[in-house]
């Protein structure tokens, strides 16, 4: 009996002998990761960006005006939106244009591809179109024109831009890429996807331009935030 209650007691021990220091560089790791989460300047430098924005114009203010319209761009510039967002496709004639579907029946009430039609023989975008994410509510104006990238960076020379490339396309990425190169826009738009392949090939295009999150970033992000390793990583 006494000899099996000192094995225990030197198996407790052992353990507390285990469990103290363990604790500590535990406490230790969450303590400076929550103080370096606060603080990560002092493992990180700043980031020189060339635009801030807090408010960002999806599609343009789909709400408010037929979607990635012109019209609905100068509406969103019109309140003071910092950054507009777009979405674009290739047609058959190698033509960059702004549209969020590639098939149009949704936004045209015409089942074709825009990849199978000239962009001049695209259909206009109906009367009224009902708001993609609020169902039964329609946005309405008059113009109902699919337009082209290129017309943005006209009208728009200084105005930071999102675009997301909806499609993997190696030629579409590189007119996108040229275009952006055309009208000095580099260091003010944001190459956009949620596939980690595309965004590869956007940066093997391009690496200058700035990036946004991937489904597969914004997940290594999170779990980087929940095991506490985020603030000594750079992203």
């Amino acid at each position: 009996f006494f000899a099996a209650l000192g094995e225990n007691r030197c198996g407790a021990e052992t353990m507390e002998q285990l469990c103290v220091p363990l604790v500590s560089v535990l406490a230790g790791y969450v303590l400076t990761s929550l103080y370096l989460l606060r603080n990560p300047r002092l493992l990180h430098r700043n980031k020189s960006l060339h635009f801030h924005c807090r408010h960002i114009s999806h599609r343009g203010g789909s709400g408010e005006r037929i979607e990635n319209t012109m019209e609905a761009f100068d509406n969103a510039l019109a309140y003071c939106t910092d950054m507009l967002e777009l979405d674009c496709h290739m047609t058959q004639d190698g033509q960059v244009v702004v549209s969020h579907d590639q098939n149009l029946l949704r936004q045209t009430g015409v089942n074709v591809n825009i990849a199978d039609r000239d962009y001049a023989d695209l259909p206009p975008y109906k009367e009224e179109l009902e708001v993609f994410f609020y169902p039964g509510h329609y946005s309405t104006g008059s113009d109902r024109r699919i337009p082209l990238l290129e017309e943005i960076f006209q009208r728009y020379p200084r105005i930071p831009v999102n675009i997301e490339v909806k499609v993997h396309s190696i030629q579409l990425i590189h007119k996108v890429s040229e275009l952006v190169k055309k009208y000095n826009r580099e260091e003010i738009t944001v190459w956009a996807t949620e596939k980690g392949e595309t965004m590869q090939q956007f940066q093997r295009e391009n690496p200058r331009l700035p990036i946004a999150f991937t489904k597969g970033r914004l997940l290594w992000m999170l779990l980087l935030f929940y095991t506490g390793l985020l603030p000594f990583v750079p992203l």
